[in-house]
């Protein structure tokens, strides 16, 4: 069962400020995720933060408490092996997530022409449901 869904955009050049400013970044970015970021130049570094930027709102209306209980970068961007992008949680996202019921995080992004994307699509299975209180329809 779909139990939220999050989608936001981004455009790229909002960040370029961001990434000349290294508390901004820190402020709303994991370490983790600057450090990928920092990896990349031009354009692609542009992207990347944007990508990042969207997901995590993406999250937080997928949670629907808007971006509020948490901190952003507590919400991390990762890439699998595969190149396949996933979400990581730490401390108060990941308790937020709880509190919103849980479940299975799905991510998507994407960019072009100068805008990124990204939509976020939380999934509970039926045990996941009866454990939450939910009726599962």
């Amino acid at each position: 069962m779909i139990a939220g869904i999050g989608l936001d955009l981004v455009k790229a050049s909002r960040m370029e400020r961001w990434l000349a400013d290294a508390d901004l970044l820190a402020r709303y970015f994991h370490p983790g995720e600057v450090e990928d970021i920092r990896k990349r130049r031009g354009t692609h570094a542009l992207n990347s933060a944007a990508a990042r930027f969207a997901a995590k709102e993406a999250f937080a209306k997928a949670i629907g408490s808007g971006i509020q209980g948490f901190s952003l970068r507590n919400v991390r961007v990762a890439q699998l092996p595969s190149g396949k992008p996933e979400l990581l949680l730490y401390g108060d996202a990941q308790s937020a997530f709880s509190r919103a019921g849980g479940g299975r995080l799905h991510l998507s992004l994407s960019h072009d022409g100068g805008i990124a994307g990204a939509v976020v699509v939380i999934e509970q299975t039926d045990g996941m449901a009866a454990e939450n209180g939910k009726d599962g329809i």
